[in-house]
């Protein structure tokens, strides 16, 4: 009932794309939750084939003949996939009722995962791992947009191309080529081994198997998976397109951080460390990367909201978070890091009605005549058009005199529409007092309509899939507490805490202690600077206490310590006495410049 009052006063149109909690030219993705391990086979299928990833052959073959949609989805199980794949000629020896279990196995091991996560082999198959490039065959998830846009925010950030709205095949030599060769970008070259490409290379079945290619059993079954699908999924059709979107965050500096990161990790390390540590790495990169650039649009937005202008990018910085090095095993350090959280968490909760107005804005100033003809860009940055926004919002255009005029109509009239079905609403849009500015009112009462509640949760679920939280390789840890909550009055509640798990820590390590040019190698990297770049650079702050937070300096010190002793624990810090310039990072990898060096 309120959308439809809402339509009624808005009309359609602008109802449609206001009524959602997403703003692309802000930050490219759907603000809901995703499994960050489903990322990278979505990836791999747009890099190789240039364009976002339609239906396969995937419910085709293992599902149900029978039945509705989801009834052939829910037949698709472990079981299933073992027994069809068993009798293919090109893999012997699992033919028994043993071996097939055997094979099972391996495939919910290595290449396929249950819903929610589940065990056994009876239940239904979501998603697909990375185990081989060939995982990009199977169409899991089904709908590419559960992925939520990541993977193509993903190509965007790497394919690097300036100059157009979609990504398109690279003619230029790069590191990540689209649409191209294996051999011409750096991470299908780490995961497609034994694979070719065999006649016209746009046809879907031209990836080809070299048989005598020796290669892991985690990859021999994920390539005989996909063969039995015969062929790579179509192209997207339908109302979506097919093209991949070139927007980028306005976050410049945390993109610039996040593409840098992951390409010089992957160019030193991908054909280095054994793809069963490397691929759990590369999650936690994206992890590392995401949410940089989601604390990073947070800082930017709240400073928008003041002066309407977007920091410069060398000025920008993510939110300072307290990080527990503890990984929760300390209660105090646990403590610290979920009041650090608590904190940004807070702050985060005006993210959805700044995007509210944002959208109010954008929409207003695109149907201007004036504005209209001043055709400026949003693709790949938006920052000139968030500006403008931000001159109209307070009021420094004259352009912003009409659109103010018609806005307060439009509060006014669903202001009266509202005072039967929903006061609580229809008392913010009329409070102009309180609320001078009819953006910001039609901003709260529009994300009240929407539920605040439900548009609250879908914010917080897509940030605890970006921190990849509770996982062994993620960057957050969360529990249940009895606390009560100021807000809600609940007597329990969730929080949530910054840590560095292993595998975090074994990325960080291994990507600073690469030269920052071109010559390859390692470089010395005392554990001070790597304190401060893990600061400067994401905004986890160790034995600083973030601005805003008061703490004793033996709990900061504590916390370095525990750090400290971890990386010793790891083999990833090496000092011969307590001199701080003595305590130095030092590689579990080593790359063949500098074992080459050694050896003279």
């Amino acid at each position: 009932m309120s959308r439809r009052i809402v339509e009624d006063v808005l009309g359609r149109d602008m109802t449609r794309e206001l009524w959602t909690g997403n703003y692309n030219p802000v930050i490219p993705l759907s603000i809901q939750d995703f499994d960050l391990a489903g990322v990278l086979p979505a990836v791999f299928y747009m890099f190789r084939w240039g364009y976002r990833r339609g239906q396969g052959n995937f419910l085709k073959v293992f599902g149900a003949e029978q039945g509705t949609a989801q009834q052939r989805r829910r037949s698709a199980t472990i079981d299933r996939v073992a027994e069809h794949i068993s009798k293919a000629s090109t893999l012997q020896g699992f033919q028994g009722d043993v071996e097939q279990a055997i094979l099972g196995d391996l495939l919910l091991c290595y290449c396929l995962e249950n819903k929610n996560h589940e065990m056994g082999r009876d239940q239904q198959i979501q998603r697909v791992a990375p185990a081989h490039y060939m995982a990009s065959w199977v169409d899991l998830p089904d709908r590419l947009g559960d992925l939520r846009y990541i993977p193509e925010m993903l190509i965007a950030l790497l394919a690097d191309q300036d100059s157009t709205d979609y990504v398109r095949q690279t003619a230029d030599r790069t590191w990540f080529a689209v649409g191209k060769d294996f051999r011409d970008n750096a991470l299908l070259r780490a995961f497609h081994k034994g694979i070719e490409i065999k006649g016209i290379p746009s046809d879907r079945k031209s990836d080809y198997f070299v048989e005598d290619c020796p290669v892991g059993i985690d990859q021999l079954v994920m390539i005989r998976l996909a063969q039995q699908l015969h062929e790579s999924p179509d192209k997207l059709r339908g109302r979506e397109k097919s093209d991949i979107s070139n927007q980028r965050p306005i976050a410049e500096k945390a993109s610039r951080y996040f593409s840098e990161d992951i390409r010089r990790f992957i160019r030193a390390y991908a054909q280095l460390i054994p793809r069963q540590s490397l691929v759990p790495m590369l999650e936690s990169s994206m992890a590392i990367g995401l949410t940089t650039i989601l604390t990073s649009v947070v800082e930017i937005l709240h400073e928008w909201v003041n002066t309407g202008e977007i920091r410069k990018k060398c000025d920008q910085k993510p939110s300072a978070i307290f990080t527990d090095c503890s990984n929760g095993v300390d209660s105090k350090l646990r403590a610290l890091a979920e009041q650090s959280m608590d904190d940004f968490m807070r702050k985060m909760e005006r993210l959805p009605v700044i995007l509210m107005a944002l959208r109010i804005l954008d929409y207003c100033a695109r149907h201007d005549p004036t504005i209209r003809k001043l055709n400026i860009k949003t693709i790949p940055y938006a920052t000139e058009w968030i500006n403008l926004l931000g001159e109209v919002m307070h009021k420094r255009r004259q352009e912003s005199e009409p659109i103010f005029y018609n806005l307060e109509q439009k509060a006014n009239a669903l202001a009266e529409r509202l005072h039967e079905e929903n006061l609580e609403v229809s008392v913010i849009l009329e409070n102009s007092r309180g609320y001078p500015n009819p953006v910001w009112r039609l901003a709260e009462a529009l994300s009240m309509l929407m539920g605040r509640r439900n548009l609250w949760s879908n914010y917080l679920f897509c940030f605890e899939s970006l921190l990849h939280i509770n996982r062994s390789n993620g960057l957050a840890s969360k529990r249940r507490t009895k606390q009560t909550d100021p807000v809600t009055g609940a007597k329990s509640r969730d929080v949530r805490s910054l840590v560095f798990t292993d595998t975090v820590l074994d990325y960080l390590v291994h990507l600073h202690l690469l030269r920052s040019s071109n010559h390859g190698g390692t470089r010395a990297l005392s554990f001070k600077d790597f304190l401060h770049i893990l600061q400067e650079r994401y905004g986890f702050y160790v034995d600083v206490a973030p601005p805003g937070m008061q703490t004793s300096n033996d709990m900061l010190q504590r916390n370095r310590a525990v750090l400290e002793r971890r990386l010793r624990d790891l083999g990833l810090l090496a000092g011969v006495n307590d001199a701080e310039a003595m305590k130095r990072l030092v590689p579990r990898y080593r790359l063949e410049e500098d074992i080459d060096h050694d050896d003279q």
